[in-house]
């Protein structure tokens, strides 16, 4: 049995405009996605960076310098990343030529071995020795037609890399200089109209730029740490079995970077600082890979709560989580966002009752 509705035409006409109003939000969202997350890149820098800026601006504790401890704190982050790929940069890819130039060697020992043709003939390939040779060299032609490709076509991505990070910095800058006079004013105004509000809104704000704070620092903090043991571990292998002590320092810089990468960043250093080690010696990459998976549990389940502390007072599973989601969203930098903003999630959580009541009050 149908049903006869009669709709106005002023609420039909509200409908369909929120309608295209939410398909043109989209499409602006869809459009302008990088420079939206390239001015949400710069907040959380800004806010990162806060303490450390405040701490240069304590130096001097006559006089208060805003705006050059705030680009001071920009400039010494900068000058930190361009060291560690100064230095990691030249020594990866030395190691990855070892590792590549070392591979034929390697494979004409193996295939010169009577064991391949026998193997093949146990389990009925004849010419198994034959199509391992072809392969690798199809795999070998492959290989270079793609990175040249990949050559050619990243000039672009690199560019455009390169303008971000130049944004990104110039907006953090900005950020830290205009952002506290900002707020300030909009938090004046709108205590004119509700002063509880403003209270309960600003508490919220000040809390979860607190929560990026302190899980910035303490993630750094962790990481110079993870580096000066990973550097430590490395230089002791070189002496026992007769590697360079140059490894040292870069691999330390390498295991620090990495580990700024949430979950993820301890077995992506294990992987690279092992290959890296094995061209020069297999017991020094097998050696590291045992030492640091013992000590990375060390680490995360001992050394690292007691730094960072609890802060953010999250489950374990809903950490993976939001770094499942993050990485799945936004990359890298999801991956590095995605535990502070959890952080913030459960912040305003915690307020809810007191958001609520403010709500009621309207």
């Amino acid at each position: 049995m149908s049903k006869k509705i009669d709709v106005d035409t002023k609420t039909f006409v509200r409908f369909w405009l929120v309608i295209i109003g939410f398909a043109l939000i989209l499409a602006f969202i869809q459009q302008a996605f990088m420079g939206i997350m390239i001015v949400l890149t710069s907040i959380f820098f800004a806010v990162a960076l806060h303490p450390l800026a405040k701490r240069i601006d304590d130096i001097d504790k006559k006089k208060e310098r805003r705006s050059l401890s705030s680009i001071a704190a920009v400039i010494i982050v900068v000058i930190s990343l361009l060291a560690v790929i100064g230095f990691v940069g030249p020594v990866v890819v030395n190691e990855t030529a070892k590792f590549i130039g070392s591979v034929p060697e390697q494979l004409n020992n193996l295939l010169s071995s009577e064991e391949i043709d026998r193997f093949g003939n146990s389990i009925g390939i004849a010419d198994l020795r034959e199509q391992i040779i072809t392969s690798v060299k199809d795999t070998s032609q492959n290989f270079i037609g793609s990175f040249s490709n990949f050559t050619i076509n990243s000039i672009g991505t690199i560019g455009s890399i390169l303008t971000a990070v130049i944004l990104i910095v110039v907006l953090t800058i900005l950020f830290m200089l205009q952002g506290p006079s900002i707020l300030d004013s909009l938090w004046d105004k709108f205590a004119d109209k509700n002063q509880k509000a403003s209270k309960v809104w600003r508490r919220v704000i000040d809390r979860c730029a607190e929560v990026v704070s302190k899980y910035v620092s303490g993630q750094l903090i962790v990481a110079i740490l993870d580096g000066v043991v990973v550097a430590t571990s490395v230089l002791i292998l070189s002496v026992l079995f007769g590697l360079s002590a140059n490894l040292a320092i870069p691999m330390g810089l390498i295991a620090a970077f990495f580990y700024l990468i949430p979950m993820f960043g301890p077995i992506l250093t294990a992987i690279l600082v092992t290959l890296l080690l094995l061209p020069n010696s297999l017991w020094a990459g097998l050696s590291f890979l045992i030492f640091y998976v013992i000590y990375a549990q060390i680490e995360n389940n001992l050394i690292s709560p007691k730094i960072q502390g609890k802060g953010l007072n999250l489950p374990p599973l809903l950490i993976l989580v939001a770094v499942t989601i993050g990485v799945y969203s936004f990359g890298l930098i999801g991956c590095v966002i995605a535990i502070p903003i959890a952080g913030c999630i459960k912040v305003l959580i915690d307020e809810y009752p007191n958001l609520k009541e403010l709500s009621k009050e309207e």
